[in-house]
């Protein structure tokens, strides 16, 4: 859509589709006014049939929320998809805040034209600031299917997920929706939305969901933006990328947390692979895999360590964190080691994708999944930054990573999901033939047996008509 009316003017923002029961398909956005006043607005396919519904029309009436009282003409937007509630309405949540908290407000409605606002908000967190692009779903806890943003039920967790104008990451957390009176509870209020769980630790923001019904998946996008400079942008002339399509599952070897993985549909991609069984790769060694270019990539990898030599190693490290630990090149006992995509013959361009294993002093562990972008290239104009959480690992479970690279992204995810890192690089020597990968382990204290298996990928071939 193109802003060219007084209700959106300045700009036309994140807005999201519902499918009506008719098979009809209506879009609420954020438009901002020609007085940079924030509201809703309404929008039709101006072709149903097109099946990527390019052309929009704009609804006579716009705009058909504007902020309510008590809220800032500038703190109002992105409405999410709507759902059914039990009154037969359809009700959607809008991203705010009030002074330092932020807060997603709900409005109920019949025709998408006339709201009513719902008394309080659905859920709101003290000191998290501006939500944005807030997202709200249900998530089976039996089965593996995505559900249809109106389930409800026993069997049934609901994500509440908001964009933090902040500090730009997506927070998320679980809970239970009271859908009589349009409340949200976290499950945990320790890891509420905003102060716990992410859906992505590196560069990863404004994302948002929707219910592919054809699969029966729940399926997330996001925005990369740029680590570089504003003039690099200009000179190459644009910026900023989407990652690859996730799928959303609860976990329910967890219970705690949510799982994001790539669409099945990138596997069609994968061209040549090529294995490397149980390699070895001792403290304080770099191992290189020989894939030829190693550019774009599917990366499979399983890292083992001997759990009796955990287990003998005294606890000193507990306050490890991935940003603040040195990144790949601080060595403790117990890590850090895994992969260096994106890296040159010389090792002087890496990006290292890494676990490190912090142990406290009663003998309890904690893992820690980490991207160091410190050494990812030689260009000065450069954010270089390190990414990481710690990651939950269960009883019995290998340490698992999945990496997708592509000449400047780097995704990768832990856990079968459990954690992924987003990264935006710019190198310039490890580049196209140019580009290798390693394994590495710059522990000092135990040695790693790491099983991988890397696809070459083909190019996507993007269609337009």
């Amino acid at each position: 859509m193109v802003a060219d009316q007084w209700y959106d003017i300045n700009g036309v923002w994140t807005g999201s589709a519902t499918i009506l029961p008719d098979g009809k398909l209506v879009m609420l956005y954020t438009g901002s006014t020609n007085e940079s006043v924030q509201v809703q607005n309404l929008a039709y396919p101006a072709d149903p049939s097109d099946p990527l519904l390019r052309k929009w029309v704009k609804y006579e009436g716009n705009p058909v929320l504007v902020p309510p009282p008590g809220i800032a003409k500038k703190d109002f937007r992105d409405p999410t998809t709507a759902w059914t509630t039990p009154e037969g309405k359809w009700r959607i949540t809008i991203g705010s805040k009030v002074n330092k908290t932020g807060i997603s407000l709900v409005y109920d409605t019949i025709d998408f034209k006339n709201f009513e606002l719902l008394e309080g908000v659905l859920h709101g967190v003290p000191g998290t600031g501006m939500w944005e692009c807030v997202d709200f779903y249900p998530v089976s806890k039996i089965a593996e299917n995505g559900l249809d943003t109106s389930e409800n039920g026993p069997a049934v967790k609901h994500v509440l997920k908001s964009s933090l104008d902040d500090d730009r990451n997506d927070y998320y957390a679980l809970g239970t929706y009271d859908a009589t009176a349009g409340k949200w509870v976290p499950d945990n209020p320790i890891i509420d939305v905003g102060i716990g769980l992410r859906y992505d630790y590196g560069n990863f923001y404004a994302s948002k969901t929707f219910y592919d019904q054809e699969k029966k998946r729940r399926v997330l996008w996001a925005w990369i933006t740029e680590s570089d400079s504003e003039a690099a942008d200009i000179c190459k002339g644009w910026a900023s990328l989407q990652p690859i399509p996730r799928t959303i599952k609860f976990d329910k070897k967890t219970g705690s947390n949510i799982i994001t993985w790539p669409v099945a549909e990138v596997e069609n991609l994968r061209l040549d692979s090529k294995e490397f069984d149980k390699v070895e790769v001792k403290p304080g060694t770099v191992v290189p895999l020989d894939v030829g270019s190693a550019t774009q990539l599917d990366i499979m990898a399983e890292f083992e360590v001997d759990p009796k030599v955990l287990e003998r190693i005294d606890g000193s490290n507990a306050t490890y964190n991935c940003r603040n630990g040195g990144g790949s090149a601080a060595r403790g006992a117990l890590g850090p080691f895994g992969l260096m995509v994106l890296t040159d013959s010389g090792l002087s361009e890496q990006t290292p994708i890494y676990f490190y294993i912090a142990k406290n002093a009663t003998g309890n562990f904690n893992t820690h999944f980490c991207n160091d972008l410190t050494r990812s290239s030689e260009a000065a104009d450069v954010r270089k930054l390190i990414y990481g959480s710690t990651v939950p690992v269960l009883q019995g479970e290998k340490l698992t990573l999945r990496t997708l690279v592509d000449h400047s992204i780097v995704e990768s995810f832990a856990q079968g999901g459990r954690a992924a890192i987003t990264s935006r690089v710019y190198p310039t020597k490890a580049i196209y033939e140019d580009a290798k990968l390693y394994l590495f382990n710059n522990a000092t204290y135990i040695s790693v047996t790491a099983t991988v298996k890397i696809w070459q990928m083909d190019s996507a071939n993007i269609q337009s008509t």
